[in-house]
């Protein structure tokens, strides 16, 4: 059974740059890799992607849809963000955005396309924000059709005002975001499992069109 995972890392910096938020998300794909998941982490700031509610391209420039066609075929999507201002990164918001551009669509039994995949979040950033970063990022998700297991939310924060982030803070060794990230990893792994094997049933929820 192939289980495919898809990271979409929301920072605001490329993949060229050091991203303390792709540091917690390697703690949750490690373990991906090691329950051998098909992994795949993108960085959202290496991609041309227009503005638009749409899963088609808005521009001949548009980016969007070469990662689109990744997150049709993923079984687990995880959205990583850092907090800026309390809240998840404009390319979060940009992510969610085109993502509910194609919540419309329906799969081949004529439900929403993202039933039966699941979906889990994770956040770094100083000072507050976390749970309400988590909360508007997984309702999102849930609301487009993705399934949440239980605990599928890690962060990490540090101390109120400017210091130092996820990596110079070593917050890998922070036993409340190291034991969460693992609980997220496994329940999004049994959940995608059980999907694979017992989806969905079509009853009561194909979509007219």
């Amino acid at each position: 059974m192939t289980i495919k995972a898809l990271v979409l890392n929301c920072t605001l910096k490329k993949s060229s740059e050091p991203s303390n938020t792709r540091a917690l998300i390697e703690e949750v794909t490690t373990i991906f890799e090691e329950n051998e998941i098909d992994t795949e982490i993108l960085t959202i700031a290496d991609y041309n992607i227009e503005l638009g509610i749409t899963a088609e391209a808005v521009s001949d420039q548009d980016e969007w849809p070469k990662i689109f066609e990744k997150v049709k075929e993923a079984d687990i999507l995880i959205i990583g963000s850092p907090i800026w201002l309390g809240e998840q990164s404009s390319l979060a918001v940009k992510t969610i955005e085109r993502l509910y551009g194609g919540s419309s669509l329906t799969n081949e039994k004529g439900q929403y396309l993202y039933y039966n995949k699941v979906g889990g979040v994770v956040i770094t950033g100083n000072e507050d924000g976390a749970k309400h970063v988590a909360r508007s990022l997984i309702y999102s998700l849930s609301h487009i059709g993705f399934t949440i297991p239980p605990n599928v939310d890690t962060y990490w924060v540090g101390e109120a005002g400017p210091g130092p982030s996820f990596i110079e803070a070593k917050g890998y060794k922070n036993e409340f975001t190291m034991q969460h990230a693992k609980i997220m990893a496994y329940n999004l792994m049994h959940f995608a499992r059980m999907f694979k094997q017992h989806p969905i049933p079509a009853e009561g929820n194909v979509i007219e069109q």
